[in-house]
């Protein structure tokens, strides 16, 4: 049984003894009254003073017995309030704890997803370096070696140009070169040279 409990019914419990003792005290005394003077010698006799002195005495036992629980009633619900109040402050210092750890979590956490995010960027941006730089290199050796092939070409076009004029003496070359209007000076090489360069324009 609560206290609530208890105090009710032992509250219910004085009234009703109260309420008991004043009807047999109203009873008494209406008997007393009512009844003639021929037959208030034959009554039985009646302790009113008696009566009435129980009955202040039983009043006074019911209120001391409600002062009683009422203040027993008062530090409870103190101590319980206290109690609530210690446990309300504990509470909201722990969610104040909490809070604040979360926030500073989520602000670790926001700033290693950034720092993520700009190393993955740099990587990317490294990587498309990398690979513009390796296209650059790509096109630069392509283009080399198309120099260089079409060096090879060339000098294979002026070795097979030359064909035709080696084994000439000095003298059939500067015919050649009388019949087409060019100079005749120099030596074997220069004058084949000069007859190829001729025949390729």
């Amino acid at each position: 049984m609560t206290s609530t409990e208890k105090f009710t019914s032992l509250n219910g419990q004085a009234r009703e003894a109260t309420e008991k003792t004043a009807e047999v005290f109203k009873h008494n005394v209406h008997q007393a009254t009512e009844r003639t003077e021929d037959f208030v010698a034959q009554l039985p006799k009646v302790n009113l003073s008696e009566g009435v002195e129980r009955y202040f005495e039983f009043v006074q036992k019911a209120v001391d017995l409600q002062r009683d629980m009422a203040t027993q009633w008062a530090e409870l619900l103190t101590s319980v309030s206290g109690s609530l109040r210690e446990q309300s402050e504990s509470f909201s210092h722990l969610v104040t704890e909490q809070t604040d750890k979360v926030a500073d979590l989520t602000v670790k956490q926001a700033e290693k997803a950034e720092q993520a995010a700009k190393d993955q960027a740099d990587k990317v941006e490294q990587a498309k370096r990398e690979q513009e730089q390796e296209a650059e290199e790509t096109e630069k050796a392509k283009a080399r070696e198309a120099k260089r092939v079409e060096r090879e070409e060339a000098r294979k076009v002026q070795e097979k140009a030359r064909e035709a004029y080696e084994g000439l003496t000095k003298a059939e070359l500067s015919d050649q070169l009388s019949e087409r209007g060019l100079s005749k000076t120099g030596n074997i090489d220069e004058l084949i040279e000069r007859l190829v360069t001729a025949d390729s324009n």
